[in-house]
Parts: C-alpha cells; sequence; structure tokens
C-alpha cells in the first residue's frame, strides 16, 4: 500500500505499561506514524485528545477510574480522533467491530492482527479527507450510545490545575462563568478555568440541574440557597457558599418554568 500524503499522530492509550510498549514498539517502526503520545489513564487520555488532537486513539476499553467509555462522552463522540478499541475482552468488541468500517484489537495480539488493523485504520485517514461522515463514526457513535448514559450529559470535565489534571465532578459544580474563550468552574470553593464557551458547556450539562441565569453565567440549582427580589422585576440569586449572582430579565421566564412555579 502506498504511503499516507502525510503522516499521522497516534495516542497509546492504557493503564498497563508493558502494553504501551507493545503498541509503541509497532507504531514506532511504521513511516506513516509521526507521533506516538502516551496516557496511562482516562484523565490524561481527555486532555491529551483535547490539546493535542491525535490523528488516532488506540482506546483501551477497561481502565480503573475513566475507562474508555468515559473517555468518549468526556470528549464527545463527534469530537474523537479515529479510535481502535483495545481489549482483553471480546464480549462486546467482537459482536461491535467485526467490520470494515471499524476495528479493535484483542489482547493479547499477533503481528497479523496488528497488521489488518493498521491497514484498515490508513484506509480510514484517506477516507476522511472525502467523507463527512464516515461509517467508523456512525458505528462508534452507535456503540456508544448503547454503553453511555442515554442522557449523555457530562458527569465530569477535565481541567488543568497549575501543574496537574483535575477532574471536577459536575454535581460539585455550584456555577460557570463565562470568561470569553474559556469558562470558570466554581465548584466546592475552588476555580477552575476550562477552555470552552459557556453556551457550548451548559449544552452537555443536565438541563434539569443547571439553569442560565444571565448571559455570563449558569447555576446549578442544588446550589442555590435563596432568592432575594431586588426590585419589581428583578432578582438576586444568593447560593449557599455566600456567593451572589443576578438573575437576568432574559431567562426569568426559563428559570421560573424550571422552579415549576413564578417568582
Amino acid at each position: 500500500m502506498d504511503p499516507l500524503p502525510e503522516p499521522f499522530r497516534v495516542l497509546v492509550v492504557d493503564d498497563e505499561a508493558l502494553a504501551r510498549k507493545r503498541l509503541t514498539d509497532l507504531l514506532a517502526r511504521d513511516p506513516d506514524v509521526d507521533r506516538i503520545l502516551e496516557a496511562q489513564d482516562g484523565v490524561a487520555a481527555v486532555s491529551l485528545i483535547q490539546e493535542e488532537q491525535p490523528d488516532v486513539v488506540f482506546l483501551d476499553v477497561q481502565m480503573p477510574g475513566v475507562d474508555g467509555f468515559g473517555v468518549i462522552n468526556a470528549v464527545g463522540v463527534k469530537n474523537m480522533p479515529l479510535t481502535v478499541f483495545v481489549t482483553g475482552y471480546d464480549e462486546f468488541a467482537i459482536r461491535a467491530f467485526e467490520t470494515d468500517a471499524a476495528d479493535y484489537l484483542l489482547k493479547p495480539f499477533v503481528s497479523s492482527r496488528y497488521e489488518l488493523m493498521m491497514a484498515r485504520v490508513k484506509k480510514r485517514l484517506r477516507e476522511s479527507a472525502s467523507a463527512d461522515i464516515n461509517a467508523f463514526g456512525q458505528e462508534l457513535q452507535r456503540l456508544t450510545a448503547r454503553q453511555a448514559p442515554k442522557d449523555d450529559f457530562w458527569h465530569w470535565i477535565v481541567v488543568k490545575a497549575r501543574n496537574s489534571t483535575r477532574l471536577v465532578m459536575v454535581e460539585d459544580i455550584d456555577w460557570i462563568q463565562a470568561a470569553g474563550m474559556y469558562v470558570t468552574l466554581h465548584a466546592g470553593g475552588e476555580e477552575f478555568l476550562y477552555r470552552g464557551g459557556l453556551a457550548a458547556v451548559a449544552g452537555r450539562l443536565d438541563p434539569h440541574q443547571f439553569v442560565r441565569i444571565h448571559k455570563s453565567s449558569v447555576v446549578n440549582l442544588k446550589s442555590i440557597a435563596r432568592l432575594e427580589r431586588l426590585s419589581h422585576a428583578d432578582f438576586g440569586i444568593v447560593l449557599k457558599d455566600g456567593t451572589q449572582l443576578r438573575l437576568s430579565r432574559i431567562y426569568r421566564d426559563h428559570f421560573e418554568e424550571m422552579l415549576g412555579q413564578p417568582l
């Protein structure tokens, strides 16, 4: 097969060091592979996918904490690179991926199986330049829909905090503040900066729990202590930690709808 027009970058995600080494050694011999990234858990994988945007991800299914499907839920199906699932269990992999559209590696795998998988991956990479939605993406979405919660809302957000990567649980977020191309997550007295617009982030949260109250803020209903009338039509929202926010008139009707009664 002819080499690809451009080399591609890969991310190997596995909590087992020996399993990662097995794959990275094979990938390092491929002239089409440009850069090889590694992650030993799901949290690090989400961060690398968002920051480095690799072309292909080799994703272990069974990992402690955030597993392979948790990574997909956090990143979003539409934002996932071409993905090859790596697993030691065949109860779902063989049924889901025995097609030319997607692939998996069942550990331990032999070299011939690896070569077949890579041929399929490179075929997908060639097709992706001209195809808006390929069959792999559709298959991945169907599989994720079976494995993920039906609501498909975020249950955690991966953020950078100083020199570490933090997993901020959504249920711990009191409110979210717009900050240009970022948002500030206020959770448990701490602040976390996350790259993403307020509308985009709010769209991935449970609308029955997180409500837009202003053009620049979203609040967790569970964190509200009380509402205070500021004038005839204006209200302030006081959170349990004492934070005071303003309910915009534009979002008042929707807020009342969520409460189930007028203010």
